[in-house]
């Protein structure tokens, strides 16, 4: 067995601070976080823990940072990289400019195999370990994407977007083929090593009845894969599904009557709901990714997590890149921050933290193998700078405890605070 161990401050979450307050995060000023065989050992107080350890041992010493679990990403396209930052439209313009014909270049493999290396490296840069992540239509963008994270020894979800209508026709799949390209994909990769397939209908307006139909049938024969689409995110794309669907109550019956609600299901943004969409989430236990840079960059809209908290609806975070404008989910907890503080609602540093790690794991199911330090899970961790930059280190030195200095952190910090991330227990980047 190969064993290591990390010496230093280590927080993580335990449950929902929303539901179980102090009890539900652990924080070791001088604690030591052992990984056996690219696994958590243990996690505890140093001063208990290093008696246990053969004087052989490798103890990586990390001062003036803070050792959290990696950050997991709920919802991102890696095929928009080169469309970060496109200015002055909304969603509907945003994809018929933008992102439509980013990811027509996706036919071509070495596009992909290029973008794919480029993306993940960027994610390890800004402390991401796991993310939920949307491919094209193109079959080999999914190939590209996975072979990359092999390389790495990633712990990635991906799925072949399908899309019959309302998109260019070189961007269209067909029902069958979409049904037929995302189960070769799925038996292909799925569960191999550390991978995940979803299953992705784009949105609602850019697939028939027919092919969700076929996304719904794939569900069935696959009941361990996840589904990826959005839902809920503009006004006038909530208005255009009322128009394509008119026999469903509202957009999430959508997805609903063609099978696709359930436990391994994110739904990106969910801004625009109504009482009965939040019920049905609650109740077929699906998940939503807030997505706050996205939604404030697009203009699409405030996210209401105090209501997904009142349904009891699994929330985590979501980049959204290329709609969102940073890879980082330090940058994401900063605008998911104040769009609660615009409704009235204070969210709490240790509740952001939660949400970015285990909060995430649990709307992937994954809580299981990721998400904290409890023994026997994957140990993929980071380590926050306190001396990332000036001002963060100016600002640390006047904090009075923990929690302040955890949330200078999100509301400072961006990659530049990542220090150093680590797959199980590999260490991956370093700055």
């Amino acid at each position: 067995m190969t064993v290591s161990a990390h010496r230093g401050e280590i927080l993580h979450c335990l449950d929902d601070p929303r539901d179980h307050g102090e009890q539900a995060w652990q924080y070791f000023e001088d604690g030591l976080l052992i990984v056996e065989d690219g696994h958590i050992g243990a996690c505890g107080e140093a001063r208990r823990l290093l008696s246990g350890l053969a004087d052989s041992t490798e103890i990586h010493q990390h001062a003036n940072g803070l050792i959290l679990p990696g950050f997991i990403d709920t919802h991102i396209h890696y095929p928009q990289c080169e469309i970060i930052a496109a200015y002055g439209t909304q969603l509907i313009d945003w994809l018929q400019r933008y992102a439509f014909p980013a990811e027509s270049k996706f036919e071509d493999p070495n596009t992909a195999a290029a973008t794919a290396d480029f993306f993940l490296d960027e994610l390890l840069r800004n402390g991401t370990t796991t993310a939920l992540v949307f491919g094209t239509v193109h079959p080999q963008s999914v190939d590209a994407f996975f072979e990359a994270a092999t390389r790495r020894n990633l712990r990635m979800i991906c799925g072949k977007v399908m899309m019959d209508r309302n998109a260019p026709e070189v961007l269209c799949d067909t029902p069958q083929t979409s049904y037929a390209d995302s189960k070769a994909l799925i038996n292909r990769w799925h569960e191999k090593g550390r991978l995940g397939y979803a299953i992705t209908p784009r949105f609602a307006p850019t697939s028939s009845s027919a092919q969700l139909h076929m996304a719904g049938r794939l569900l069935k024969e696959h009941p361990t894969v996840h589904v990826h689409s959005h839902l809920s995110e503009n006004k006038k794309e909530c208005q255009w599904v009322g128009e394509l669907f008119p026999q469903c109550k509202d957009y999430l019956d959508v997805y609903e009557q063609h099978g696709l609600l359930g436990r391994r299901s994110v739904f990106a943004h969910g801004i625009h709901l109504s009482d009965r969409e939040w019920r049905r989430l609650q109740e077929s236990e699906s998940n939503l990714a807030f997505c706050p840079t996205s939604n404030l960059f697009i203009g699409s809209g405030l996210f209401n997590l105090n209501k997904a908290d009142d349904y009891n609806v699994k929330v985590g975070l979501g980049t959204d890149v290329g709609g969102g404008d940073s890879f980082s989910l330090l940058r994401t907890i900063n605008e998911a921050y104040k769009v609660q503080q615009l409704q009235a609602y204070n969210l709490a540093p240790i509740r952001s933290l939660f949400l970015a790690t285990l909060g995430g794991a649990t709307a992937l199911d994954l809580q299981g193998v990721i998400g904290n330090f409890e023994t026997g899970k994957e140990a993929d961790f980071i380590v926050l700078d306190y001396y990332a930059t000036p001002l963060i280190n100016f600002r640390i030195t006047k904090c009075k405890n923990l929690m302040e200095k955890l949330f200078v952190m999100q509301m400072l910090g961006d990659d530049r605070a990542i220090r150093e991330t680590w797959i199980m227990g590999q260490k991956k980047f370093a700055r």
